[in-house]
């Protein structure tokens, strides 16, 4: 299951790399330049999924509700990066995420269906570290996720296939905590939330990673994340959750 898992997610992790060497190199030498501070954290993300999917009007609603080691056997790609930077006590952060999944479910008893979601959000977010001291620091920030969804229902019995690409903004208002614990060890609290009908209903996320300090420019993450959407416009209803724990390798520079 792992190595099928491999296989279909080479060429976008390829694709993912090239972009974070042309990241790390362009990132570094503005921050040389610029006086500004950063890092970038590509991370795996061991996600779960549930929810309701339903591509638009007339077509048929699935739910479900998938564990990792479930969803891992249904997942197409995935890809994900984050990255802040800061100077003074201005804050930026942004952070990417790519994942195609696919899965089977009842619609009527006895009549199965498959659905297919691929989703792409990128947040980004800009603001002003308003506590900073040698325990705590705290930024209050607010920007938008831009959010590009495809979501289809095969249904065999009947022969149908519908699908449906939505794009859409959500401004988003947002949160986040650094904890000092030790010269090595930190708490990261992150949340944010949004939407309200500007694009979709609803958007919020929450992460928590504890972090280890390796040397004077690796850091290595692990926590949890919770992501969520509720999309909902002309008979397109998305409905989903991603939750699971993650690990990530940060590069400050």
């Amino acid at each position: 299951m792992f190595q099928s898992y491999l296989r279909r997610s080479r060429a976008t992790l390829q694709a993912g790399m090239s972009a974070l060497v042309c990241c790390l190199v362009s990132s570094a030498a503005f921050a040389q330049d610029t006086g500004w501070y950063g890092q970038i954290t590509p991370y795996v993300w061991a996600t779960g999924m549930g929810g309701h999917l339903k591509p638009f009007s007339g077509a048929p609603s699935i739910s479900f509700e998938r564990s990792f080691s479930d969803t891992l056997k249904d997942l197409d790609a995935a890809f994900f990066i984050n990255g802040f930077a800061r100077k003074d006590r201005f804050v930026v952060s942004a952070d990417l995420l790519y994942a195609s999944l696919s899965r089977k479910g009842e619609v009527f008893p006895d009549i199965s269906a498959k659905g297919k979601l691929r989703m792409t959000a990128l947040t980004l977010t800009g603001g002003y570290r308003v506590l900073d001291d040698s325990v705590v620091a705290l930024d209050v920030m607010a920007g938008a996720r831009a959010w590009r969804t495809r979501a289809s229902v095969s249904v065999p019995v009947i022969g149908e296939h519908l699908s449906e690409t939505k794009k859409f903004v959500d401004p988003i208002v947002a949160l986040r905590a650094n904890f000092t614990l030790s010269p090595d060890w930190s708490i990261l609290a992150y949340g944010d939330i949004g939407g309200l009908g500007a694009g979709s209903e609803l958007t919020k996320q929450v992460a928590l990673s504890a972090n280890y300090q390796v040397n004077e420019n690796i850091y290595v993450s692990t926590g949890y994340r919770y992501l969520y959407l509720d999309y909902k416009q002309n008979g397109t209803r998305i409905d989903t959750k991603l939750t699971g724990p993650f690990l990530g390798l940060t590069w400050r520079f």
